[in-house]
């Protein structure tokens, strides 16, 4: 079996991948959050604590929410 990586045994090309797919990560599901907490419950697909956990579920949870999830608001 092999031994886990550690961060120091990744490039600094890796790292940096990393880093930046974390960063846009946080970012998408912080907007996500956001959006849920303010819409009103008539302009969301389903249940908001559905909405909550499915953001646990990385790295589609937000994104799922924010292209899915909401309803076009009434004009």
């Amino acid at each position: 079996m092999a031994d886990k990586k550690r961060w120091e045994d990744f490039t600094p090309a890796q790292k940096a991948t990393i880093i930046v797919a974390a960063t846009i990560e946080l970012v998408m599901t912080s907007i996500a959050l956001r959006d849920l907490i303010r819409r009103p419950r008539n302009q969301i697909r389903g249940p908001k604590l559905l909405w909550v956990a499915a953001f646990f579920v990385q790295p589609v949870g937000a994104p799922l929410y924010l292209t899915l999830g909401r309803r076009p608001a009434d004009l």
